[in-house]
């Protein structure tokens, strides 16, 4: 098993951007078309930003996981992870956190 840099300690819970947009957000696809997600979740994770998106118009029960990043107007934006690491690490603490304790 690979070491998880993360713990449930480390995730703090945020509303910046559920302040700045509500708890629905649009994203534009590469097609240029827009598409709803609900916020299900924000996160930092040693002062990095995250957010938990999950699309309104799909039945795919996947989540989108991006990067909360701010402009020198201090508005929030959602960048997708680059780095495959970052990702599955910052998936993995998710899923850890949203189980409950028995199952986690």
């Amino acid at each position: 098993m690979t070491d998880f840099p993360f713990t449930r300690a480390d995730l703090t819970i945020t509303t910046r951007l559920q302040e700045a947009f509500g708890t629905e957000v649009e994203l534009e696809e590469a097609n240029g078309k827009s598409v709803p997600y609900e916020l299900l979740a924000e996160f930092e994770v040693q002062g990095q930003g995250y957010a938990v998106l999950q699309s309104l118009t799909s039945k795919n029960e996947e989540y989108e996981l991006l990067r909360v990043e701010f402009t020198a107007e201090g508005l929030p934006e959602l960048h997708t992870i680059e780095d495959d690491e970052e990702w599955e690490n910052i998936a993995e603490l998710y899923d850890e956190w949203s189980l409950p304790d028995d199952q986690g």
